[in-house]
């Protein structure tokens, strides 16, 4: 299920119970959330940062077969054997 923020949107700056933003947890299909569930005041979706993993350095063949990989060079048209 991904991951939705939200903040207060009514002007008042933040709130004791919430601190103005939250972060659910929901399906995609769920219903869109109006109010916070803690305080009630109108929210509206914010348009967070996503997480995407970083490739630090090309992988070679010998970190390949380290990681359990099995790795093939292409001989010829349909055909391959193991390095």
């Amino acid at each position: 299920m991904p991951l939705y923020e939200y903040e207060v949107c009514d002007g008042q700056g933040e709130c004791k119970i919430c601190r103005g933003t939250f972060t659910l947890r929901r399906p995609i299909n769920a219903p869109p959330v109006t109010q916070c569930p803690l305080c009630k005041r109108p929210v509206r979706k914010v348009i967070s940062q996503f997480n995407s993993p970083t490739k630090l350095k090309p992988l070679s063949v010998s970190d390949a077969k380290n990681a359990g990989f099995t790795v093939l060079k292409r001989v010829t048209k349909g055909e391959y054997e193991r390095q």
